[in-house]
């Protein structure tokens, strides 16, 4: 074996200056261990030189059921606390609308802060009530690509916030990686037909679907503001790290 030489290592005497933060803004991202699409779509939309995303995926099996959605709720203390350990983060966002709907999104809050005190969480349908209400939107089609089963606690819960569902559309698929696959000209097909005439806009549920890259083509379609779930939290959270750029090629929300 040849014999190698190593060089003398010096420890440099240049004084170091250390910023408080390696970037200004810290989202936290929960998502689930199954999910293809959160990731990209707040790399897009939200990731910048000052705003770093952080991530961390918690464990889910399919098939996407209410009772599936609840079992996720002991883990969301564990996943949050996974992100920056000791380190605080300016919001969390939980990315499963369903499953906040399903446990409600103070059970979802309390549990993030858990591990989190006092960090401003950011849930789907939180972030969709706060759009829907910016873009003057009360009666609102909605679109799912759930079950008939798992889509009646999202109907509930925005009749619940004074929301007049004008029509309401479900896919009938209860595994979140095949919603995923759905193409995107099949997303805008399928809200295209999901819209009712007298909805003032349309909101299309579900952090799984390609539906955010595509919200600005169902606007010219339909001619009213569309609203996904990750376009809102994505949204939501920019506007809550100070970030209120016009970006009007995501559709009419982010040109607010």
């Amino acid at each position: 074996m040849t014999q190698v030489t190593l060089p003398e290592i010096e420890r440099s005497a240049q004084r170091l200056r250390f910023d408080d933060r390696p970037l200004a803004k810290r989202v936290g991202l929960v998502i689930l261990a199954t999910d293809h699409t959160t990731e990209p779509d707040f790399r897009r939309m939200v990731a910048s030189d000052r705003i770093g995303i952080y991530v961390a995926r918690i464990a889910y099996t399919n098939p996407t059921t209410p009772e599936n959605l609840r079992r996720m709720q002991p883990r969301l203390s564990e996943g949050a606390g996974l992100i920056l350990p000791e380190e605080e983060l300016d919001l969390v966002c939980y990315s499963c609308t369903s499953a906040s709907v399903v446990m409600g999104d103070d059970a979802v809050e309390e549990a993030i802060r858990e591990a989190k005190p006092g960090v401003t969480v950011v849930t789907p349908p939180l972030a969709a009530r706060r759009a829907l209400d910016a873009l003057g939107a009360r009666r609102i089609a909605v679109l799912t690509p759930y079950t008939v089963e798992t889509s009646r606690p999202m109907a509930a819960y925005f009749a619940g916030h004074g929301y007049e569902i004008s029509r309401f559309t479900c896919l009938g698929l209860d595994d979140d990686r095949e919603m995923a696959r759905i193409s995107p000209a099949s997303i805008v097909a399928a809200a295209e037909a999901a819209m009712a005439p007298d909805a003032e806009a349309l909101f299309i549920s579900c952090t799984a679907l390609r539906a955010a890259g595509v919200a600005s083509e169902i606007e010219r379609r339909i001619g009213k503001p569309v609203v996904t779930s990750n376009l809102a939290t994505a949204w939501m959270a920019l506007r809550l790290c100070g970030d209120d750029r016009s970006r009007p090629e995501l559709g009419r929300l982010m040109a607010l």
